[in-house]
């Protein structure tokens, strides 16, 4: 079976880990720290925060940004669900902004429609679809218009480029960014997240937040007579200033992704040069077009989607799709628009009020694309696409 996607493990990826369990620290120790500094350093932002999730990333970036009762947080529904669940999570409400069908990106018109229509929205989540970012000028000006804060759902765009030519995660257009490293993405750590920010005081904040609200640093402290004796702090004392959570990644999860981010670029060169032959491939396809046809050369390309007319070419997309797992090929389908999700229904949502997004679901398909797929395997997919959408 070839699979949608699929990680590539190798032998320095496994000693790496080998070493860590042989001398290291398993939790809470350097390791973390040299991971947080090397992808700080490459995006170009100040600090960063590893976590257990991107999801976990999200909940705490909310938090810190002050989301919470009587404010919302707006993001796009063509996501997975963590990226307006993280309103829910901190107390406050989520709000969706329709996509612009030629980028499936958050659409920065329809955002400050939104902006002007609907009160209370602290955050902004806009999420880089596939790896390909959005166009973050223009929704900065549209958030700092509306005194609203920007939270980067990059969990896609670990290495893709804005279009000034600076990097996902810099923070150049937001208080915020949010990566992921759970096994089909840019690098695999098996599970986790990290957050990187220019601002210090939400960098302490991010801190405290993923470890039970314990202080860190050289946070005051609040009760200044119960830490110190004569001046000097007590050995055993600590903290816990606000609620927080068991957020925290392992070293054993930091060595994996430092040795995998040694090669994500050459992962996303790979990545690259596979768009490039399924676009080639696809051009005169009557039925099918890839959903992004811009900005190959600075998205991460952690998806290859297309769009398929499903009703001209005469044949639903779950048939299709089993016709292609009888061939041994994987699809899926990213996203289901959160709006149509039963929990969100009740909360009032209706997939047609964001139409863009509800056509690019019915006829949205994500296909193979990974570091290891081989050019025969790409060729069986494209013969296969070429033999049922003919």
């Amino acid at each position: 079976m070839i699979p949608y996607g699929r990680h590539h493990i190798d032998e320095d990826d496994i000693q790496a880990v080998a070493e860590l369990l042989r001398k290291g620290s398993l939790s809470q120790g350097p390791t973390i720290d040299s991971f947080e500094r090397a992808i700080a350093e490459y995006v170009g932002a100040r600090y960063a925060v590893a976590v257990s999730s991107a999801t976990a990333g999200l909940h705490i970036a909310a938090v810190a940004a002050g989301v919470g009762p009587k404010t919302r947080l707006v993001t796009s529904p063509i996501t997975f669900v963590a990226s307006s669940n993280c309103a829910l999570y901190s107390g406050g409400a989520p709000a969706f902004v329709d996509i612009d069908p030629d980028t499936i990106n958050m659409s920065p018109s329809e955002l400050r429609k939104t902006l002007r229509s609907i009160a209370g929205i602290r955050a902004i989540v806009p999420v880089h679809y596939a790896g390909l970012a959005c166009d973050m000028v223009a929704i900065k000006a549209a958030a700092d218009e509306a005194g609203a804060v920007i939270i980067e759902d990059a969990a896609h765009a670990l290495g893709s480029r804005y279009r000034d030519g600076g990097l996902v995660g810099n923070c150049a257009h937001s208080l915020m960014t949010v990566f992921s490293f759970h096994p089909v993405k840019a690098i695999a750590a098996g599970e986790g997240g990290l957050i990187t920010t220019n601002d210090e005081a939400i960098y302490r904040r991010l801190l405290r937040l993923r470890s039970h609200g314990i202080n860190k640093l050289d946070d005051p402290w609040q009760i200044p007579e119960q830490a110190e004796h004569n001046g000097v702090t007590n050995p055993w004392y600590y903290e816990m200033q606000e609620i927080g959570f068991h957020y925290r990644i392992s070293d054993i999860q930091c060595a994996l992704a430092l040795s995998q981010f040694s090669k994500l670029d050459r992962f996303i060169a790979r990545r690259r040069q596979l768009a490039e032959t399924y676009d080639r491939a696809f051009a005169e396809m009557k039925y099918l077009r890839p959903a992004q046809r811009e900005g190959r050369d600075r998205s991460g390309l952690h998806l290859y989607a297309v769009r398929i007319d499903f009703a001209a070419a005469g044949i639903d997309r779950g048939s299709f799709m089993r016709e292609l797992r009888k061939r041994d090929i994987g699809t899926q389908v990213h996203y289901i628009p959160v709006p149509a999700q039963p929990l969100y229904r009740k909360m009032g949502f209706k997939p047609e009020d964001y139409p863009h997004s509800l056509h690019y679901y019915q006829q949205a398909l994500s296909i193979p694309l990974f570091y290891d797929l081989t050019d025969e395997q790409q060729n069986k997919v494209i013969t296969a696409f070429k033999d049922l959408l003919a």
